[in-house]
């Protein structure tokens, strides 16, 4: 795994060149730039640590201050009735970060999507079943 540097700028596109003071007989103030428009934040993420984990399952549940995300493997997502998963990891996300996260999950698998086409979330519309012949001999 390896450190990623992710830069982010916010520069606001206001004070371009033709709005450059103009040279004049009266001595201009220099003029004090605007709190957004120098700002930029570097982050650099070090994922040497990171767990990886495989998740079939995802249970979500919520308080007014934060979200839950319960993740596992189901090992018969195929099975009826009673299923007994097992939660591996758990994510807890403040609702803002969760927003964050649904929008770019979602421009991701848009993406996909237009790629390799819809993804169907229902496992049994997923399965191929071959037909049964009848008896041989």
């Amino acid at each position: 795994m390896a450190i990623k540097k992710v830069r982010s700028n916010k520069v606001a596109d206001e004070k371009k060149k033709e709005d450059a003071p103009k040279a004049s007989a009266a001595p201009a103030k220099p003029a004090a730039p605007a709190p957004e428009a120098q700002q930029t934040q570097e982050v650099i993420v070090d994922d040497a640590n990171a767990n990886a984990g495989y998740a079939n399952f995802c249970r979500v549940s919520s308080t007014p201050e934060e979200l839950i995300l319960d993740l596992g493997l189901n090992p018969t997502p195929y099975a009826t009735g009673k299923v007994d998963v097992k939660v591996n990891q758990r994510i807890i996300l403040n609702h803002f970060t969760a927003k964050r996260l649904w929008s770019a999950l979602s421009m991701a698998l848009q993406r996909h999507e237009q790629a390799f086409g819809v993804l169907e979330t229902d496992v049994r519309k997923r399965v191929k079943t071959n037909p049964v012949d009848g008896p041989v001999g």
